[in-house]
């Protein structure tokens, strides 16, 4: 468990790729077991441990998660989500180059739950959304981009450098051609509103030091 922040309303850990975030029908031990188990170790918790899953991560990116620790910060963490008052940014590598060194892109989505995919539509059929980018760097034909989310919808990232011929690196859903390996997306940061105190906890950890991640890790942010 590599925990990354800690206090008595909030636990900031690091979520392994290709970890759940909460048990799933693979019944793989999960972030939230995980988590319950270092609680209840570390303090001597006698029966359940209780832990708030405010966000979630697709199953397979790595990343920075915040659960809470008391209902109070659940239902404020969870107001954060919902008014993107809880900042994301995330890095990913884009198989291509970006011709613009920032920008925003902004799409309508919609995810078919019988596929478990997302895609491009109108106006009238999506959702509205919206993320920030910037170029970071460039090598073999690779794009390393920090990206800030504004609306946080289901495989937002993924869908929206694919739809414009940018696939992320072994993007095994999305990647019309994708290769073996960790798909090339990290939560990197969360910036969160305190639910008690007033300021904002800057949570920030870089990608594992494997593939595909060792291409640019010279780049990364030191915190």
């Amino acid at each position: 468990m590599n925990v990354l922040y800690e206090d008595n309303h909030l636990l900031c850990v690091e979520k392994p790729a290709n970890t759940p975030v909460c048990e799933d029908e693979s019944r793989d031990y999960d972030l939230l077991s995980m988590a319950k188990d270092y609680i209840k170790e570390k303090y001597n918790k006698p029966g359940n441990v209780w832990l708030g899953l405010v966000h979630r991560l697709d199953r397979p990116v790595g990343g920075v998660v915040v659960f809470a620790r008391t209902s109070k910060a659940a239902s404020r963490l969870s107001e954060s989500v919902r008014t993107h008052k809880l900042g994301k940014e995330y890095y990913a590598i884009l198989d291509g180059v970006m011709d613009q060194p920032e920008g925003t892109l902004t799409d309508y989505l919609k995810k078919n739950p019988k596929t478990n995919m997302t895609s491009v539509c109108n106006a009238s059929e999506g959702k509205k959304s919206t993320l920030h980018y910037q170029v970071i760097a460039v090598r073999s034909h690779r794009t390393l981009v920090r990206i800030r989310l504004e609306t946080g919808r289901s495989h937002q990232i993924r869908v929206q450098f694919a739809s414009r011929n940018l696939p992320l690196v072994n993007d095994q859903r999305y990647h019309p051609h994708p290769s073996r390996g960790p798909i090339a997306l990290y939560a990197c940061r969360l910036m969160i509103p305190h639910p008690v105190k007033d300021e904002v906890i800057n949570v920030y950890h870089a990608p594992p030091a494997c593939d595909p991640w060792l291409m640019f890790e010279d780049c990364y942010d030191s915190e």
